[in-house]
Protein backbone atom coordinates (compact mmCIF):
# COMPACT_ATOMS: atom_id res chain seq x y z
CA UNK A 1 0.00 0.00 0.00
CA UNK A 2 1.43 3.44 -0.98
CA UNK A 3 0.79 5.09 2.05
CA UNK A 4 1.54 2.93 5.22
CA UNK A 5 -0.39 4.95 7.81
CA UNK A 6 -3.45 4.56 6.19
CA UNK A 7 -3.43 0.75 5.79
CA UNK A 8 -4.84 0.36 9.05
CA UNK A 9 -7.82 2.26 8.27
CA UNK A 10 -8.28 0.06 5.32
CA UNK A 11 -8.00 -3.14 6.46
CA UNK A 12 -10.23 -3.03 9.15
CA UNK A 13 -13.77 -1.99 6.38
CA UNK A 14 -12.36 -4.26 4.54
CA UNK A 15 -12.45 -7.24 6.87
CA UNK A 16 -16.33 -5.76 7.55
CA UNK A 17 -16.76 -6.11 4.37
CA UNK A 18 -15.69 -9.05 3.74
CA UNK A 19 -17.69 -10.88 6.56
CA UNK A 20 -20.69 -9.19 5.76
CA UNK A 21 -20.69 -9.35 1.76
CA UNK A 22 -18.93 -13.40 2.30
CA UNK A 23 -21.94 -14.39 4.83
CA UNK A 24 -24.62 -12.20 3.32
CA UNK A 25 -24.16 -13.98 -0.49
CA UNK A 26 -24.08 -17.25 0.75
CA UNK A 27 -27.53 -17.12 2.32
CA UNK A 28 -28.77 -14.44 0.04
CA UNK A 29 -28.57 -17.07 -2.59
CA UNK A 30 -29.57 -20.02 -0.71
CA UNK A 31 -32.83 -18.45 -0.61
CA UNK A 32 -33.32 -16.53 -3.81
CA UNK A 33 -34.63 -18.59 -6.01
CA UNK A 34 -37.55 -20.16 -3.82
CA UNK A 35 -38.10 -16.12 -3.34
CA UNK A 36 -38.47 -15.54 -6.88
CA UNK A 37 -40.65 -18.79 -7.60
CA UNK A 38 -43.08 -17.21 -4.61
CA UNK A 39 -42.96 -13.41 -6.27
CA UNK A 40 -43.65 -13.79 -9.61
CA UNK A 41 -47.53 -14.30 -10.14
CA UNK A 42 -49.00 -17.81 -11.99
CA UNK A 43 -50.95 -15.32 -14.67
CA UNK A 44 -47.54 -14.25 -15.34
CA UNK A 45 -45.88 -17.39 -16.17
CA UNK A 46 -46.43 -17.29 -19.72
CA UNK A 47 -43.62 -13.98 -19.37
CA UNK A 48 -41.68 -15.69 -17.21
CA UNK A 49 -38.70 -15.90 -19.03
CA UNK A 50 -38.29 -11.91 -19.49
CA UNK A 51 -39.76 -11.24 -16.22
CA UNK A 52 -37.51 -13.71 -14.28
CA UNK A 53 -34.48 -11.87 -15.26
CA UNK A 54 -36.13 -8.39 -14.52
CA UNK A 55 -37.12 -10.11 -10.95
CA UNK A 56 -33.47 -11.45 -10.43
CA UNK A 57 -31.65 -8.40 -11.34
CA UNK A 58 -33.62 -6.29 -8.57
CA UNK A 59 -33.22 -9.28 -5.73
CA UNK A 60 -29.25 -8.92 -6.40
CA UNK A 61 -29.61 -5.37 -6.15
CA UNK A 62 -31.88 -5.01 -3.42
CA UNK A 63 -29.51 -7.78 -1.36
CA UNK A 64 -26.41 -6.21 -2.22
CA UNK A 65 -27.48 -2.70 -1.46
CA UNK A 66 -28.78 -4.36 2.15
CA UNK A 67 -25.26 -5.76 2.48
CA UNK A 68 -23.51 -2.28 1.62
CA UNK A 69 -25.26 -0.73 4.20
CA UNK A 70 -25.58 -2.78 7.12
CA UNK A 71 -21.25 -3.10 6.34
CA UNK A 72 -20.93 0.66 6.06
CA UNK A 73 -23.34 0.83 9.31
CA UNK A 74 -20.47 -1.49 11.10
CA UNK A 75 -17.26 0.05 9.74
CA UNK A 76 -19.11 3.93 9.85
CA UNK A 77 -16.32 4.93 12.71
CA UNK A 78 -13.55 3.39 10.40
CA UNK A 79 -14.45 4.73 7.31
CA UNK A 80 -14.62 8.54 8.37
CA UNK A 81 -11.14 8.23 9.73
CA UNK A 82 -10.10 6.33 6.58
CA UNK A 83 -11.89 9.88 4.55
CA UNK A 84 -10.26 11.90 7.03
CA UNK A 85 -6.80 10.95 6.38
CA UNK A 86 -7.23 10.21 2.48
CA UNK A 87 -8.48 14.28 2.47
CA UNK A 88 -5.00 14.91 4.54
CA UNK A 89 -2.65 13.91 1.77
CA UNK A 90 -4.53 14.55 -1.07
CA UNK A 91 -4.08 18.20 0.31
CA UNK A 92 -0.67 17.43 1.20
CA UNK A 93 -0.92 18.33 4.89
CA UNK A 94 1.19 16.23 7.56
CA UNK A 95 -1.53 13.70 9.46
CA UNK A 96 -3.06 15.02 12.56
CA UNK A 97 -1.73 13.47 16.02
CA UNK A 98 -4.09 10.75 17.27
CA UNK A 99 -7.39 11.90 18.96
CA UNK A 100 -8.04 11.11 22.60
CA UNK A 101 -10.36 8.37 23.45
CA UNK A 102 -13.15 10.90 24.36
CA UNK A 103 -12.61 12.55 20.95
CA UNK A 104 -12.65 9.30 18.89
CA UNK A 105 -16.11 8.28 20.99
CA UNK A 106 -17.35 11.23 19.77
CA UNK A 107 -16.52 10.98 16.14
CA UNK A 108 -17.68 6.83 16.58
CA UNK A 109 -21.10 8.51 17.58
CA UNK A 110 -21.57 11.15 15.36
CA UNK A 111 -20.86 8.08 12.36
CA UNK A 112 -22.97 5.71 13.27
CA UNK A 113 -26.09 8.63 13.76
CA UNK A 114 -24.95 9.46 10.29
CA UNK A 115 -25.65 6.18 9.27
CA UNK A 116 -28.74 5.65 11.15
CA UNK A 117 -30.14 9.14 9.57
CA UNK A 118 -29.22 7.63 5.52
CA UNK A 119 -31.40 3.93 6.73
CA UNK A 120 -34.72 6.03 7.42
CA UNK A 121 -34.06 8.08 4.63
CA UNK A 122 -33.71 5.10 2.31
CA UNK A 123 -36.51 3.60 3.53
CA UNK A 124 -38.48 6.71 3.19
CA UNK A 125 -38.49 5.90 -0.72
CA UNK A 126 -37.72 1.93 -0.83
CA UNK A 127 -41.08 1.35 0.90
CA UNK A 128 -42.47 3.30 -1.82
CA UNK A 129 -40.19 1.30 -4.56
CA UNK A 130 -41.23 -1.56 -3.32
CA UNK A 131 -45.23 -1.37 -3.61
CA UNK A 132 -44.24 -1.45 -7.32
CA UNK A 133 -43.61 -5.20 -7.22
CA UNK A 134 -47.47 -5.02 -6.09
CA UNK A 135 -48.93 -2.87 -9.11
CA UNK A 136 -49.25 -4.88 -12.41
CA UNK A 137 -47.47 -3.20 -14.87
CA UNK A 138 -45.88 -0.68 -12.78
CA UNK A 139 -43.23 -3.76 -11.64
CA UNK A 140 -42.13 -3.85 -14.84
CA UNK A 141 -40.31 -0.58 -14.37
CA UNK A 142 -38.50 -1.87 -10.29
CA UNK A 143 -35.86 -2.96 -11.66
CA UNK A 144 -34.82 0.51 -13.41
CA UNK A 145 -35.88 2.13 -10.40
CA UNK A 146 -34.34 0.46 -7.94
CA UNK A 147 -30.78 0.74 -10.02
CA UNK A 148 -30.99 4.40 -10.32
CA UNK A 149 -32.05 4.32 -6.69
CA UNK A 150 -29.41 2.56 -5.72
CA UNK A 151 -26.82 4.05 -7.37
CA UNK A 152 -28.03 7.38 -5.70
CA UNK A 153 -27.60 6.15 -2.00
CA UNK A 154 -24.16 4.44 -2.66
CA UNK A 155 -23.11 8.00 -3.99
CA UNK A 156 -24.60 9.47 -0.71
CA UNK A 157 -23.46 6.43 1.57
CA UNK A 158 -19.58 7.30 0.69
CA UNK A 159 -20.16 10.76 0.10
CA UNK A 160 -21.14 11.40 3.52
CA UNK A 161 -17.83 10.35 4.99
CA UNK A 162 -15.59 13.46 3.90
CA UNK A 163 -19.04 15.56 3.56
CA UNK A 164 -19.59 14.81 7.32
CA UNK A 165 -15.89 15.55 8.70
CA UNK A 166 -16.17 19.00 7.25
CA UNK A 167 -19.67 19.49 9.44
CA UNK A 168 -22.16 19.39 6.57
CA UNK A 169 -25.71 18.80 8.07
CA UNK A 170 -27.56 15.61 6.68
CA UNK A 171 -30.17 18.55 4.88
CA UNK A 172 -26.80 19.98 3.32
CA UNK A 173 -25.44 16.95 2.28
CA UNK A 174 -28.57 16.56 0.12
CA UNK A 175 -28.84 19.67 -1.42
CA UNK A 176 -24.73 19.36 -2.33
CA UNK A 177 -25.49 15.81 -3.89
CA UNK A 178 -28.59 17.76 -5.96
CA UNK A 179 -26.25 20.30 -7.45
CA UNK A 180 -23.86 17.46 -8.74
CA UNK A 181 -26.59 15.28 -9.56
CA UNK A 182 -25.16 13.68 -12.82
CA UNK A 183 -21.40 13.48 -11.08
CA UNK A 184 -23.15 11.53 -8.13
CA UNK A 185 -25.03 8.82 -10.04
CA UNK A 186 -22.21 8.20 -12.36
CA UNK A 187 -20.05 7.79 -9.01
CA UNK A 188 -22.84 5.40 -7.80
CA UNK A 189 -23.56 3.72 -10.27
CA UNK A 190 -20.00 2.61 -10.58
CA UNK A 191 -19.96 1.42 -7.13
CA UNK A 192 -23.12 -0.26 -7.74
CA UNK A 193 -21.82 -2.40 -10.44
CA UNK A 194 -18.51 -2.95 -8.57
CA UNK A 195 -20.75 -4.61 -5.93
CA UNK A 196 -22.04 -6.97 -8.76
CA UNK A 197 -18.52 -8.24 -9.42
CA UNK A 198 -17.29 -11.24 -7.27
CA UNK A 199 -13.63 -10.52 -5.42
CA UNK A 200 -13.73 -7.19 -6.32
CA UNK A 201 -16.68 -6.37 -4.12
CA UNK A 202 -15.04 -7.27 -1.07
CA UNK A 203 -12.78 -4.00 -2.02
CA UNK A 204 -16.48 -2.10 -2.73
CA UNK A 205 -16.45 -0.39 0.69
CA UNK A 206 -12.52 1.11 1.14
CA UNK A 207 -12.50 1.99 -2.39
CA UNK A 208 -15.95 3.80 -2.29
CA UNK A 209 -14.83 6.10 0.30
CA UNK A 210 -11.38 6.45 -1.20
CA UNK A 211 -13.47 7.60 -4.48
CA UNK A 212 -15.87 9.63 -2.90
CA UNK A 213 -13.20 11.53 -1.00
CA UNK A 214 -11.37 12.20 -3.97
CA UNK A 215 -14.36 13.25 -5.39
CA UNK A 216 -15.15 15.83 -2.56
CA UNK A 217 -11.46 17.10 -2.98
CA UNK A 218 -11.80 18.14 -6.63
CA UNK A 219 -15.33 18.56 -7.77
CA UNK A 220 -17.79 18.98 -4.74
CA UNK A 221 -15.98 21.18 -1.59
CA UNK A 222 -15.20 24.05 -3.67
CA UNK A 223 -18.50 25.13 -5.33
CA UNK A 224 -20.74 24.91 -2.41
Amino acid sequence: MRYPGLRRFVLLPLLVNLVIFGGGTWWGFSGLESYLDQALPGWLSWAQFILLPLFTITALIMMFYTFTLVANLIASPFNSLLAEKIERRLAGEIPSPASSVLQVAKEAAGAVGSEVRKLLYMAGWAIPLMILFLIPGLNLLAPLLWGLFGAWMLAFTYLDYPMGNHGLTFRDEKLRLRQHRGLAMGFGSAMLVMTFIPVLNFFAMPAGVAGATLLWVERIKSTG
